[in-house]
């Protein structure tokens, strides 16, 4: 396997990693209030929760101080070691770039990050974690 093709595939991960993040980051919200609706008691366990507020928090802090998500960082140092002009390449790399990156001012960015860290946050208050 090639140098290229390898630092590819590992952009692919991370790009992959990046969305799995993103999807536990909005679906986490939606299972606490589905959860908590049905009485699911995992939903509510402290690790779950913590994790869930920690990564929220993380992305929201980023935005405020202007950071490059690390991840989208390595990603693109992957990509330009692989010789590939970024979000270019592969299907898998096509499909997960168009869900996880859009176009908008960063005050967009910088307003929705925050509103759903308040919304997680809101949650605790809500449905509140166990602390077993």
């Amino acid at each position: 396997m090639s140098n290229a093709l390898s630092f590819q595939l590992l952009a692919d991960a991370v790009l992959t990693l990046h969305v799995a993040i993103v999807l536990f980051v909005v679906g986490a919200v939606v299972l606490v209030l589905i959860g908590n609706l049905l009485k699911w008691q995992w939903v509510n366990r402290l690790w779950f929760r913590l994790v869930h507020l920690a990564t929220i928090a993380f992305v929201a802090v980023e935005a405020w101080f202007g950071m490059v998500c690390p991840l989208t960082t390595l990603e693109m140092w992957l990509r330009s070691k692989a010789e590939e002009t970024p979000y270019k390449g592969s299907f898998i790399e096509h499909w997960l770039q168009a869900l996880l990156f859009w176009e908008a001012e960063p005050w967009v960015f910088i307003g929705v990050y925050t509103v759903f860290a308040l919304a997680v946050a809101a949650l605790w208050w809500c449905f509140p974690p166990r602390w077993k």
